[in-house]
This record gives C-alpha cells, sequence and structure tokens, in this order.
C-alpha cells in the first residue's frame, strides 16, 4: 500500500482492530519502534513519562513493535501488550508487530525511511519519527536520543507550539 502521506495509512492496533492513522490528524506524533527484549527496552518508561506529559497539548506516542533486530521482539502481540502494561505502564497507543526494515519492511516505515522529510534507515530498536501537525515527519532519531533528553524535548515542544 503506497501512500503520500503520513495519514493513508491503516494500522492494526495491537489488539487487532484496524486504526487509520487519519485519526491523528492535527497531532503530534512521536512514531518509535520498540522491543521488550533490547538494551533500550526502558525507554519505554521514557515514553510513557512523555505522553502524559504532553497529551493534553496534543501530542500521542505511536509503539510499533518490531523482531528485525537480534530477535529482541520474540513475543505475540498478546505478550507485547502485557509486557508494556505490567512492566512500565504504558498507555499510548500500541500497533501490531511489524517489520521495520529489509525486504518485507511495512509500507508506513518505507514511507518514513524513505519519502518522510526526515528520511534515514532504520539502525536499531527504538529510533524516532517526530510528525507535525500537519502530517510530516521532521525529525529522526536513533535510540541513544532517549525520550527524556533535552533536545528530543525542546524538539516537542517547538513543534507543539507550531
Amino acid at each position: 500500500m503506497a501512500s503520500e502521506t503520513l495519514y493513508g495509512f491503516t494500522m492494526k492496533t495491537i489488539d487487532g482492530k484496524e486504526q487509520s492513522l487519519a485519526d491523528y490528524k492535527g497531532k503530534v506524533i512521536l512514531i518509535v519502534n520498540v522491543a521488550s527484549r533490547c538494551g533500550f527496552t526502558p525507554q519505554y518508561k521514557g515514553l510513557e513519562a512523555l505522553y502524559q506529559k504532553y497529551k493534553d497539548r496534543g501530542l500521542v506516542v505511536l509503539g510499533f513493535p518490531a523482531n528485525n533486530f537480534g530477535g529482541q521482539e520474540p513475543g505475540s502481540n498478546e505478550q507485547i501488550q502485557q509486557f508494556c502494561s505490567l512492566n512500565y505502564g504504558v498507555t499510548f497507543p500500541m500497533f501490531a508487530k511489524i517489520s521495520v526494515k529489509g525486504a518485507d519492511i511495512h509500507p508506513l516505515y518505507k514511507y518514513l525511511t524513505e519519502s518522510s522529510e526526515a528520511p534515514g534507515a532504520i539502525a536499531w530498536n527504538f529510533n524516532k519519527f517526530l510528525v507535525d501537525r500537519t502530517g510530516r515527519a521532521v525529525v529522526h532519531w536513533g535510540s541513544m536520543t532517549a525520550p527524556d533528553s533535552k533536545e528530543l524535548n525542546q524538539k516537542v515542544e517547538t513543534v507543539l507550539s507550531s
């Protein structure tokens, strides 16, 4: 499925429902490829804190589990959802497991990594794309940029204010 904007994609939620990304029009979106058995997994805590801090101002975090790196997301969608809820109290929207690179890359991630205004290959788990209220990806951060980093928070503030 090709799309010219982020809003053209419909994704499966972690509990199997269809969710159009167009439902997030007007929101600032942080899209993150996540994994449960990664050295960066504790970033779930920071992602949830970021979501809680800014959700009333229009930020939504969208988590996309992926098993592309070292088999670090081997579980089923149900197991992933339970892990995130029990260990990190995740309340932001989580989606069904997808592939974020390689021959079977999901079209959403093909769009983000190749066609968006902040392209770049996904090098590992917990890469982050910040999408403005018009659906444009404006920044792509790697795994080392933590959700509580000054750089990320300043950019979120800026995009929320514009």
